[in-house]
C-alpha cells in the first residue's frame, strides 16, 4: 500500500504522471502527488469525489475542532478522522492522503490539498475557470458580452468555467483572473498608478 508520505519518494522512483496544471505551495505538491497516484490506479474521478468527502468531513465542527487543534496528539487525530473516513467508506489512496498528513503534522493543510486537486481536476477535463471582479453585479447583457470576449482566450476543446464576484471597493472597472493569467483594469488601480505619478513627477 503506498503511503502518501511516500509519493515524493517513491512516485519519483516511478514515471511521475504530472497534472495539466501547477498548483505551487506545500498542498499543491501533496496534490501533484495525489493526482499521480490516482491516475496511475485510473481512480482519478473516484479520488476527486472522496476529495468532496473530505472537504465536508473537515468542516463538520465536531471533528474539525479535534483535528484542527494543535494541543492533540497526532495519534488521536488520526483515529477520529480514521473512523470518519471509515464510515464514509474512502479508498486507500484518500486514506493514505490523510495518514500521511496527520504523520507530518499537516492535517491543517487538507483544505489546501482538496483545493489544490479540484484545480487539476478542472484543467484535466478541459475547463478553464475564470473570476471576474466588478464594483456591481454584470447585467444580462454586460454578462453575454463578457463571455464572448473571454471565450476567445480558449483553446480548442477547453470550457470556460465562469465566476462573478461583486466588490465595491474597486469603485468601477473589472479584475480578470482566467488560467494563469491576471489583469486589473480597476478604477481604483488606476487611480492608485495616477497617484503614484502625480508624486514621482
Amino acid at each position: 500500500m503506498i503511503l502518501v508520505r511516500q509519493f515524493s519518494t517513491s512516485v519519483l522512483r516511478q514515471a511521475l504522471i504530472r497534472p495539466p496544471i501547477d498548483v505551487y505551495g506545500v498542498g499543491g505538491r501533496y496534490a501533484t502527488a495525489l493526482f499521480s497516484a490516482a491516475s496511475k490506479q485510473k481512480k482519478l474521478e473516484q479520488v476527486e469525489k472522496e476529495m468532496r468527502t473530505l472537504s465536508a468531513l473537515i468542516k463538520d465542527p465536531k471533528l474539525s475542532s479535534i483535528v484542527m487543534n494543535p494541543h492533540v496528539k497526532r495519534s488521536l487525530k488520526l483515529k477520529f478522522f480514521g473512523d470518519a473516513m471509515t464510515k464514509a467508506n474512502l479508498s486507500p489512496i484518500s486514506v493514505n492522503l490523510i495518514t500521511v498528513l496527520a504523520d507530518n503534522g499537516r492535517l491543517t493543510l487538507t483544505a489546501d490539498v482538496v483545493g489544490a486537486f479540484a484545480k487539476m481536476m478542472s484543467a484535466h477535463r478541459g475547463e478553464v475557470i475564470c473570476t471576474v471582479t466588478t464594483a456591481h453585479p454584470l447585467d444580462e447583457a454586460n454578462l453575454a458580452e463578457l463571455k464572448v470576449a473571454l471565450n476567445g482566450f480558449l483553446a480548442k476543446g477547453e470550457t470556460l468555467i465562469l465566476e462573478t464576484k461583486s466588490d465595491a471597493s474597486i469603485l468601477g472597472g473589472m479584475i480578470v483572473s482566467i488560467g494563469d493569467k491576471y489583469v486589473d483594469m480597476s478604477t481604483k488601480t488606476k487611480i492608485h498608478k495616477l497617484t503614484k505619478i502625480i508624486r514621482d513627477s
